[in-house]
């Protein structure tokens, strides 16, 4: 009998007496299976442009400051993945690639920027068709009256299929109370992820502390996400290094003196306001500022050297 039975044709030839309930679980089983295995849709070794550009992704990950934490992770995902492919090439066991996740973490630790890196490399993997990122929040999701927040979660779905979608503040999908139609979003959400479990991986994103508060309150929504990522906020040394990366790639550079007045500016920012004010977010907000007072001080010079064009000193940062 053929493993490839659909479900209803399984049960009708047991209903016939043509297979026994042995025979039943092991085929239904079988089938659950490879409906939940995404590494299945790949074939046994990936062509030799996949691995370039699968070795590409994982460059531009390395390249990042800090987020050594996400990099282990990311090579235990590739390692897990082409394992369960090979298993599945010979006939062995293979297990569920439920890839849905929690990332924690403050305002500019690197969430959005890893999860795009994600997508595009589970396209390379074979776990997604097309690797691309839906970000959305509440208000993407969550409607004004009954039955609208399902079809808003619905079709957010839909533009996801194949992809990412990513929930920043997921937590605030919980807040409103009991006759707040977050519930219904998290519920038609619960029912996507079931319906597409082939082709849709959703991270749920927001606060360490609120997103902890926020699965203890669903444990039946934890439990769908099993891979759960804590985004650790910078040091000041790697904000620096964060910045000097910023303004290579605009082909600028700090002054020695100017390093030093941005490393009391970070310091200052994260002992007044804690480090939702001292990440990369508040870096490249400084960073741009920077460049802006360097034109307003140049413009007015009469002669203006390629290294004045290139230095940012002390006095470009207010």
């Amino acid at each position: 009998m053929s493993s490839k039975l659909k479900r209803k044709d399984i049960i009708k030839e047991f209903e016939n007496g043509k297979l026994s309930i042995t025979k039943v679980l092991r085929l239904l089983n079988n089938q659950q299976t490879t409906y939940n295995n995404l590494a299945l849709k790949t074939k046994e070794e990936p062509p030799n442009t996949s691995e370039k550009k699968i070795k590409k992704i994982k460059d531009r990950l390395e390249g990042l400051i800090g987020l050594r934490k996400i990099k282990n992770l990311v090579e235990e995902l590739e390692a897990f993945v082409k394992i369960q492919q090979k298993r599945n090439n010979l006939n062995l066991a293979t297990e569920p690639l439920v890839m849905h996740m929690v990332f924690k973490g403050n305002p500019g630790t690197g969430k959005t920027t890893v999860a795009r890196i994600f997508g595009e490399l589970f396209k390379e993997l074979g776990l997604l068709s097309k690797g691309h990122l839906k970000e959305v929040e509440r208000a993407d999701l969550v409607g004004e009256y009954i039955g609208h927040t399902a079809k808003k979660t619905r079709e957010v779905i839909d533009e996801a299929l194949g992809g990412i979608l990513f929930i920043d503040e997921a937590y605030s999908l919980a807040r409103g109370g009991i006759r707040d139609f977050g519930k219904e979003s998290i519920d038609a959400l619960v029912k996507g992820m079931e319906d597409n479990r082939d082709d849709l991986v959703v991270i749920l994103a927001g606060y360490p502390e609120e997103m902890e508060y926020f699965l203890q309150t669903n444990p039946g929504l934890s439990s769908r996400f099993p891979i759960k990522v804590d985004f650790e906020d910078y040091t000041i040394e790697e904000l620096i290094e964060i910045a000097e990366l910023m303004l290579r790639e605009r082909e600028y550079k700090l002054s020695k003196a100017a390093k030093n007045k941005l490393y009391r500016l970070l310091d200052k920012k994260r002992e007044l306001s804690g480090p939702q004010q001292g990440n990369a977010r508040t870096v490249r907000n400084l960073i741009e500022e920077a460049i802006r007072t360097q034109a307003i001080r140049l413009v007015k010079n009469k002669k203006i050297l390629k290294e004045d064009l290139m230095t940012i000193q002390p006095e470009d940062f207010k």
